[in-house]
Order: C-alpha cells, then sequence, then structure tokens
C-alpha cells in the first residue's frame, strides 16, 4: 500500500525481496505457481508520487483488489495525510481480519495505529518517531529497539531497510530457511541482523537539550564521564540528598541516573570506535566503564553488539 509521501525504499525493497523468492523458489520447483504475486495499491489508483519525487504508477486503487489478499504491507514515508484519510483507514479495517498477515514499514505503523490496529499488540517504527508512537497510542506496546516484530497477525518494522528485513523474516516464514537464506546473499543482506536500532540512533543529545533545571550538572556529567558518577556522588554535587535527587533527576530526564550515566558512556564510545584507533582498554577507561569486559557488557546489553561488531561497521575508513 503506497500514498503521496510514501519512501520508495520502503515498499521497492520488500517488492524486491519477495521477487528475488520467487525466482528462487521457481529454480527449486519448476512448473509451480509463482511463490509471491506482488502487487501496489493506493487508495485511488492514480499515480503516487513518493517522498524523493519519484512517481510511481500502483498496479491497482484499494476498490479493485481481489479479496484473496494474503499480506498487506504499508509503506511508511510522510504518513500524515494517509494516516487521516477515512477511505484507507476504513480499507485496512475491513481488510485485516480477512488476510493472514497485516504488516507496515517505518512510519507506516502509524497508519496501522491510526486505524486502530494495533491496540494491544506490540509494535515497532523508526528508533526517530518510537517515543511519538507511544505518546500518541498509550494502548500500543511500542519496542523503540525492535528490527521488526511479529504480534499475532500484525507485523511492524523499523526505518526503510528494515522492510528488507521484515520481508526476508516473511520468506523465511513461508518458504523455509534456505531460499530465504540464498535471497540475502543475493541482496547482500544479513538474513538475522545482528543488533537491534539503537545502535543507529543517538538518544542522549534530545535528552540532554531537554534536561531543565538540572542542566548544568548533566552538561558536567557527560564532560566528565572518567570520574565517579555514582548517585551519592552527583546528589552531593547538586546541592540535594541521594534520594531526593535520584527523584528530581528521573522527573526531569525520564530516566533513572545511573541509566543516563551508562547511556552517556555509551554514546562517547560509540564516537571513539567510529572515529579513532584506540584500543578498547583506552575507551573503556576513558568514557568510565573501568574495563573494556565492563564496556563490552554494556554495548551487548543495551545496543545488542559487541563494540568490536560496532567498530567494524561504523568505523570511519
Amino acid at each position: 500500500m503506497i500514498y503521496d509521501g510514501a519512501s520508495s525504499i520502503d515498499f521497492v525493497g520488500p517488492f524486491d525481496v519477495f521477487a528475488f523468492a520467487s525466482d528462487v523458489a521457481k529454480e527449486k520447483h519448476p512448473g509451480a505457481p509463482p511463490a509471491y504475486v506482488v502487487e501496489l495499491a493506493s487508495t485511488c489508483g492514480g499515480a503516487v508520487r513518493s517522498w524523493s519525487g519519484m512517481q510511481v504508477v500502483p498496479h491497482h486503487a484499494l476498490a479493485d483488489l481481489p479479496r484473496d489478499l494474503d499480506t498487506v504491507l504499508v509503506s511508511g514515508g510522510d504518513y500524515h495525510r494517509a494516516a487521516a484519510d477515512p477511505q484507507l483507514l476504513s480499507w485496512l479495517r475491513a481488510r485485516t481480519p480477512e488476510v493472514r498477515r497485516m504488516g507496515s514499514i517505518c512510519s507506516g505503523t502509524f497508519i496501522l495505529a491510526a486505524a486502530g490496529l494495533l491496540r494491544g499488540h506490540q509494535a515497532t517504527t523508526h528508533w526517530a518517531g518510537a517515543a511519538l508512537l507511544a505518546r500518541q497510542y498509550p494502548d500500543i506496546e511500542v519496542e523503540p529497539d525492535a528490527i521488526f516484530i511479529r504480534s499475532g497477525k500484525m507485523y511492524t518494522s523499523a526505518g526503510g531497510s528494515a522492510g528488507m528485513d521484515l520481508a526476508l523474516a516473511l520468506v523465511e516464514e513461508d518458504l523455509g530457511y534456505d531460499v530465504a537464506l540464498t535471497v540475502a546473499r543475493a541482496l547482500v543482506l544479513f538474513l538475522k541482523r545482528p543488533g537491534g536500532q539503537s545502535q543507529f540512533s543517538r538518544p542522549l543529545l534530545a535528552q540532554t537539550s531537554a534536561a531543565g533545571p538540572l542542566q548544568g550538572l548533566v552538561e558536567w556529567i557527560v564532560r566528565h564521564l572518567d570520574a565517579d558518577l555514582r548517585v551519592e556522588v552527583l546528589a552531593k554535587k547538586a546541592g540535594m540528598s541521594a534520594r531526593n535527587f535520584a527523584r528530581a533527576f528521573t522527573q526531569s530526564m525520564q530516566t533513572t541516573p545511573a541509566k543516563f550515566v551508562e547511556a552517556a558512556r555509551l554514546e562517547e564510545a560509540r564516537s571513539c570506535l567510529e572515529g579513532g584507533r584506540a584500543s578498547l582498554k583506552q575507551i573503556a577507561r576513558k568514557c568510565g566503564f573501568g574495563t573494556d569486559e565492563r564496556m563490552r557488557r554494556a554495548f551487548q546489553r543495551n545496543l545488542r553488539v559487541t563494540p568490536e561488531a560496532y567498530r567494524r561497521r561504523f568505523a570511519r575508513s
């Protein structure tokens, strides 16, 4: 399902995954029906202008689609008008009970949410929109770090290329591991991408800018990551009791002092891994982890990758 403002990678990427899967399945089972027949649809069926300016002519208008659909995926992009389109929302509500799978790519999650289809479900979206999704739809259990999530028959995925991760998972569900692996290799993709969305985001920057009355202390923490940053020490620096400080900090920053300190140290360590050649031991000491093993555990706990893997993926050449 596409619309004016849809992101082209959100629908072209999965489209190609399913097309490759059909070719692989055809080689394995000559003469069998196509594994997938993929159609693009829009509300009215006319030409759609994508977010990047690409013009796309869908195969169908919603009203002309056959009744025996198996899976519906809604593209992300500039979704605001689509999420307020009563014809589209009504169609999604009517078709969800009939299809085997209903899903979205990136910010397309907001369209499913606007239709009321994710109430009581787990869901994800692009990391930059996860907090907004949780605020606007408190009846959805938002998982901001997931690449994709299945909750019943509802499937949601993170930003852009994560739509291809979701499509590969659907191929594995339908046609098995071997076909999905062959497609992943052909498209030079991970069959199971290591880590979650957190490795691509920088959430601490927004938190720091919104620190309010504790702004000065927060800035001091970020500049002194190798210092003793236990709650008792920070409370004394703020001129407060440890209990009152922890309460005030959590209210202001929407996270505990300990979690903020770990996030700040992780962010600095990520910058060091991306831009320098210091050893893991040196980075761990500089960022306040003390040992490279403690830093490794923090990376795996929060980003689900090791520092070594993070450096390989994101280091500047």
